[in-house]
């Protein structure tokens, strides 16, 4: 069984001169939940190569087992500095697709041309397609067949405005996820702040948070199994 693990390239958050990209625990958890099972984890970027990672993923109060091990785990690091060009990917290849967050996948995943036809390629040949936190983005500009909005009529979760207030960054964020999905019509559903929420819709997975990563990955899982 293989998975592509789709992580952003940006790493500028906003006009702050600040550095944002991809959430630690939201891929490390998720990887060790996927390979430990088994499955073949590849991993690729808009850019390729070493995706940028949050620096705040680093600070001690972020940090869990699964944060832990990869920091440990030279083989991980080697990966993830050597990600596919999401320009060279074949979604024929894998049998689902999953997004870590961070909040670099607001800015450049969301429009990126090469993640939404990917998206659209998985969810045409019945694969699942998973994301938590802030890269439910990705499913933004994906559309069905008939043209709706991918999320449309769909129990779907993000992370949330509460959320995105307490880390206060409202008026750093391109948009507010939650009201994005919600506008493309999406049943957005959360729970409070910081709480683990993954939901299984179809071939969606959709995670609340970075706490809600191994959920989703486990989500994901029992779709594939």
């Amino acid at each position: 069984m293989k998975v592509l693990f789709v992580l952003t390239s940006h790493d500028d958050l906003g006009d702050t001169g600040e550095k944002t990209g991809f959430w630690l625990e939201e891929f490390a958890s998720p990887y060790y939940t996927f390979t430990d099972a088994g499955v073949r984890v590849t991993l690729a970027s808009p850019k390729g190569g070493q995706p940028p990672k949050d620096p705040k993923s680093d600070n001690t109060d972020a940090q869990t087992e699964a944060t832990h091990r990869f920091n440990g785990d030279s083989t991980a690091q080697q990966e993830l500095a050597s990600t596919m060009k999401l320009a060279d990917v074949n979604a024929a290849d894998f049998d689902a697709v999953f997004y870590p967050g961070g909040h670099g996948p607001l800015w450049d995943l969301y429009q990126d041309e090469n993640s939404i036809g990917l998206i659209e390629q998985f969810i045409a040949a019945e694969k699942p397609v998973a994301a938590v936190c802030h890269a439910p983005a990705v499913l933004l500009q994906a559309r069905k067949p008939n043209g709706e909005p991918l999320v449309k009529g769909k129990k779907v979760t993000g992370f949330s405005n509460s959320e995105e207030q307490g880390v206060g960054l409202t008026d750093v964020v391109p948009y507010m996820l939650e009201d994005e999905l919600k506008a493309n019509g999406a049943q957005y559903q959360k729970v409070d702040d910081w709480q683990v929420l993954s939901i299984t819709d179809g071939l969606l997975v959709t995670g609340q948070n970075p706490g809600s990563s191994e959920a989703v990955a486990k989500g994901l899982l029992k779709l594939l199994q």
